[in-house]
């Protein structure tokens, strides 16, 4: 990968409502699922944990992370970067509090787009993916 590839682990969050949760970093405007940069040496995996806690106050179970593959996009706030996600789905029952870099958290029906400016990952890829994924019978 060059240098202007920038890998992220993601969450797909999924509330006990079937919602889902989008966070905005402070000085952005798009909203983008949560997570952050995968460190070297790093599992993704456990840079998702270490984000979702750092960002949300969140302690998850890295057990209870299901990977749902590898996207890529264009990034939202780094111009001519592309964002490598490695994207998982985690199922929570708990309030989330923005930490850190985080603005503002935002729980959306995933079947639209909240009325928000998406990140190019989150709009074109996740959340059509997700809604592909409901529409699948079990």
């Amino acid at each position: 990968m060059s240098h202007s590839t920038i890998r992220i682990a993601a969450a797909l969050l999924i509330g006990r409502n079937g919602q889902t949760l989008l966070v905005r970093k402070r000085g952005t405007q798009a909203f983008m699922q949560p997570g952050g940069k995968i460190d070297a040496g790093e599992q993704p995996v456990e840079a998702l944990v270490r984000e979702l806690h750092e960002e949300l106050n969140l302690l998850i179970d890295p057990d209870d992370a299901v990977y749902l593959g590898h996207f890529s996009a264009p990034a939202a706030n780094e111009p001519g970067f592309t964002v490598h996600a490695q994207l998982f789905q985690v199922q929570i029952d708990v309030a989330v509090t923005p930490a850190a870099e985080i603005e503002e958290v935002r729980w959306i029906d995933p079947a639209g787009d909240g009325g928000l400016h998406l990140a190019p990952l989150t709009r074109d890829l996740i959340l059509p993916f997700y809604r592909a994924s409901l529409a699948e019978p079990a």
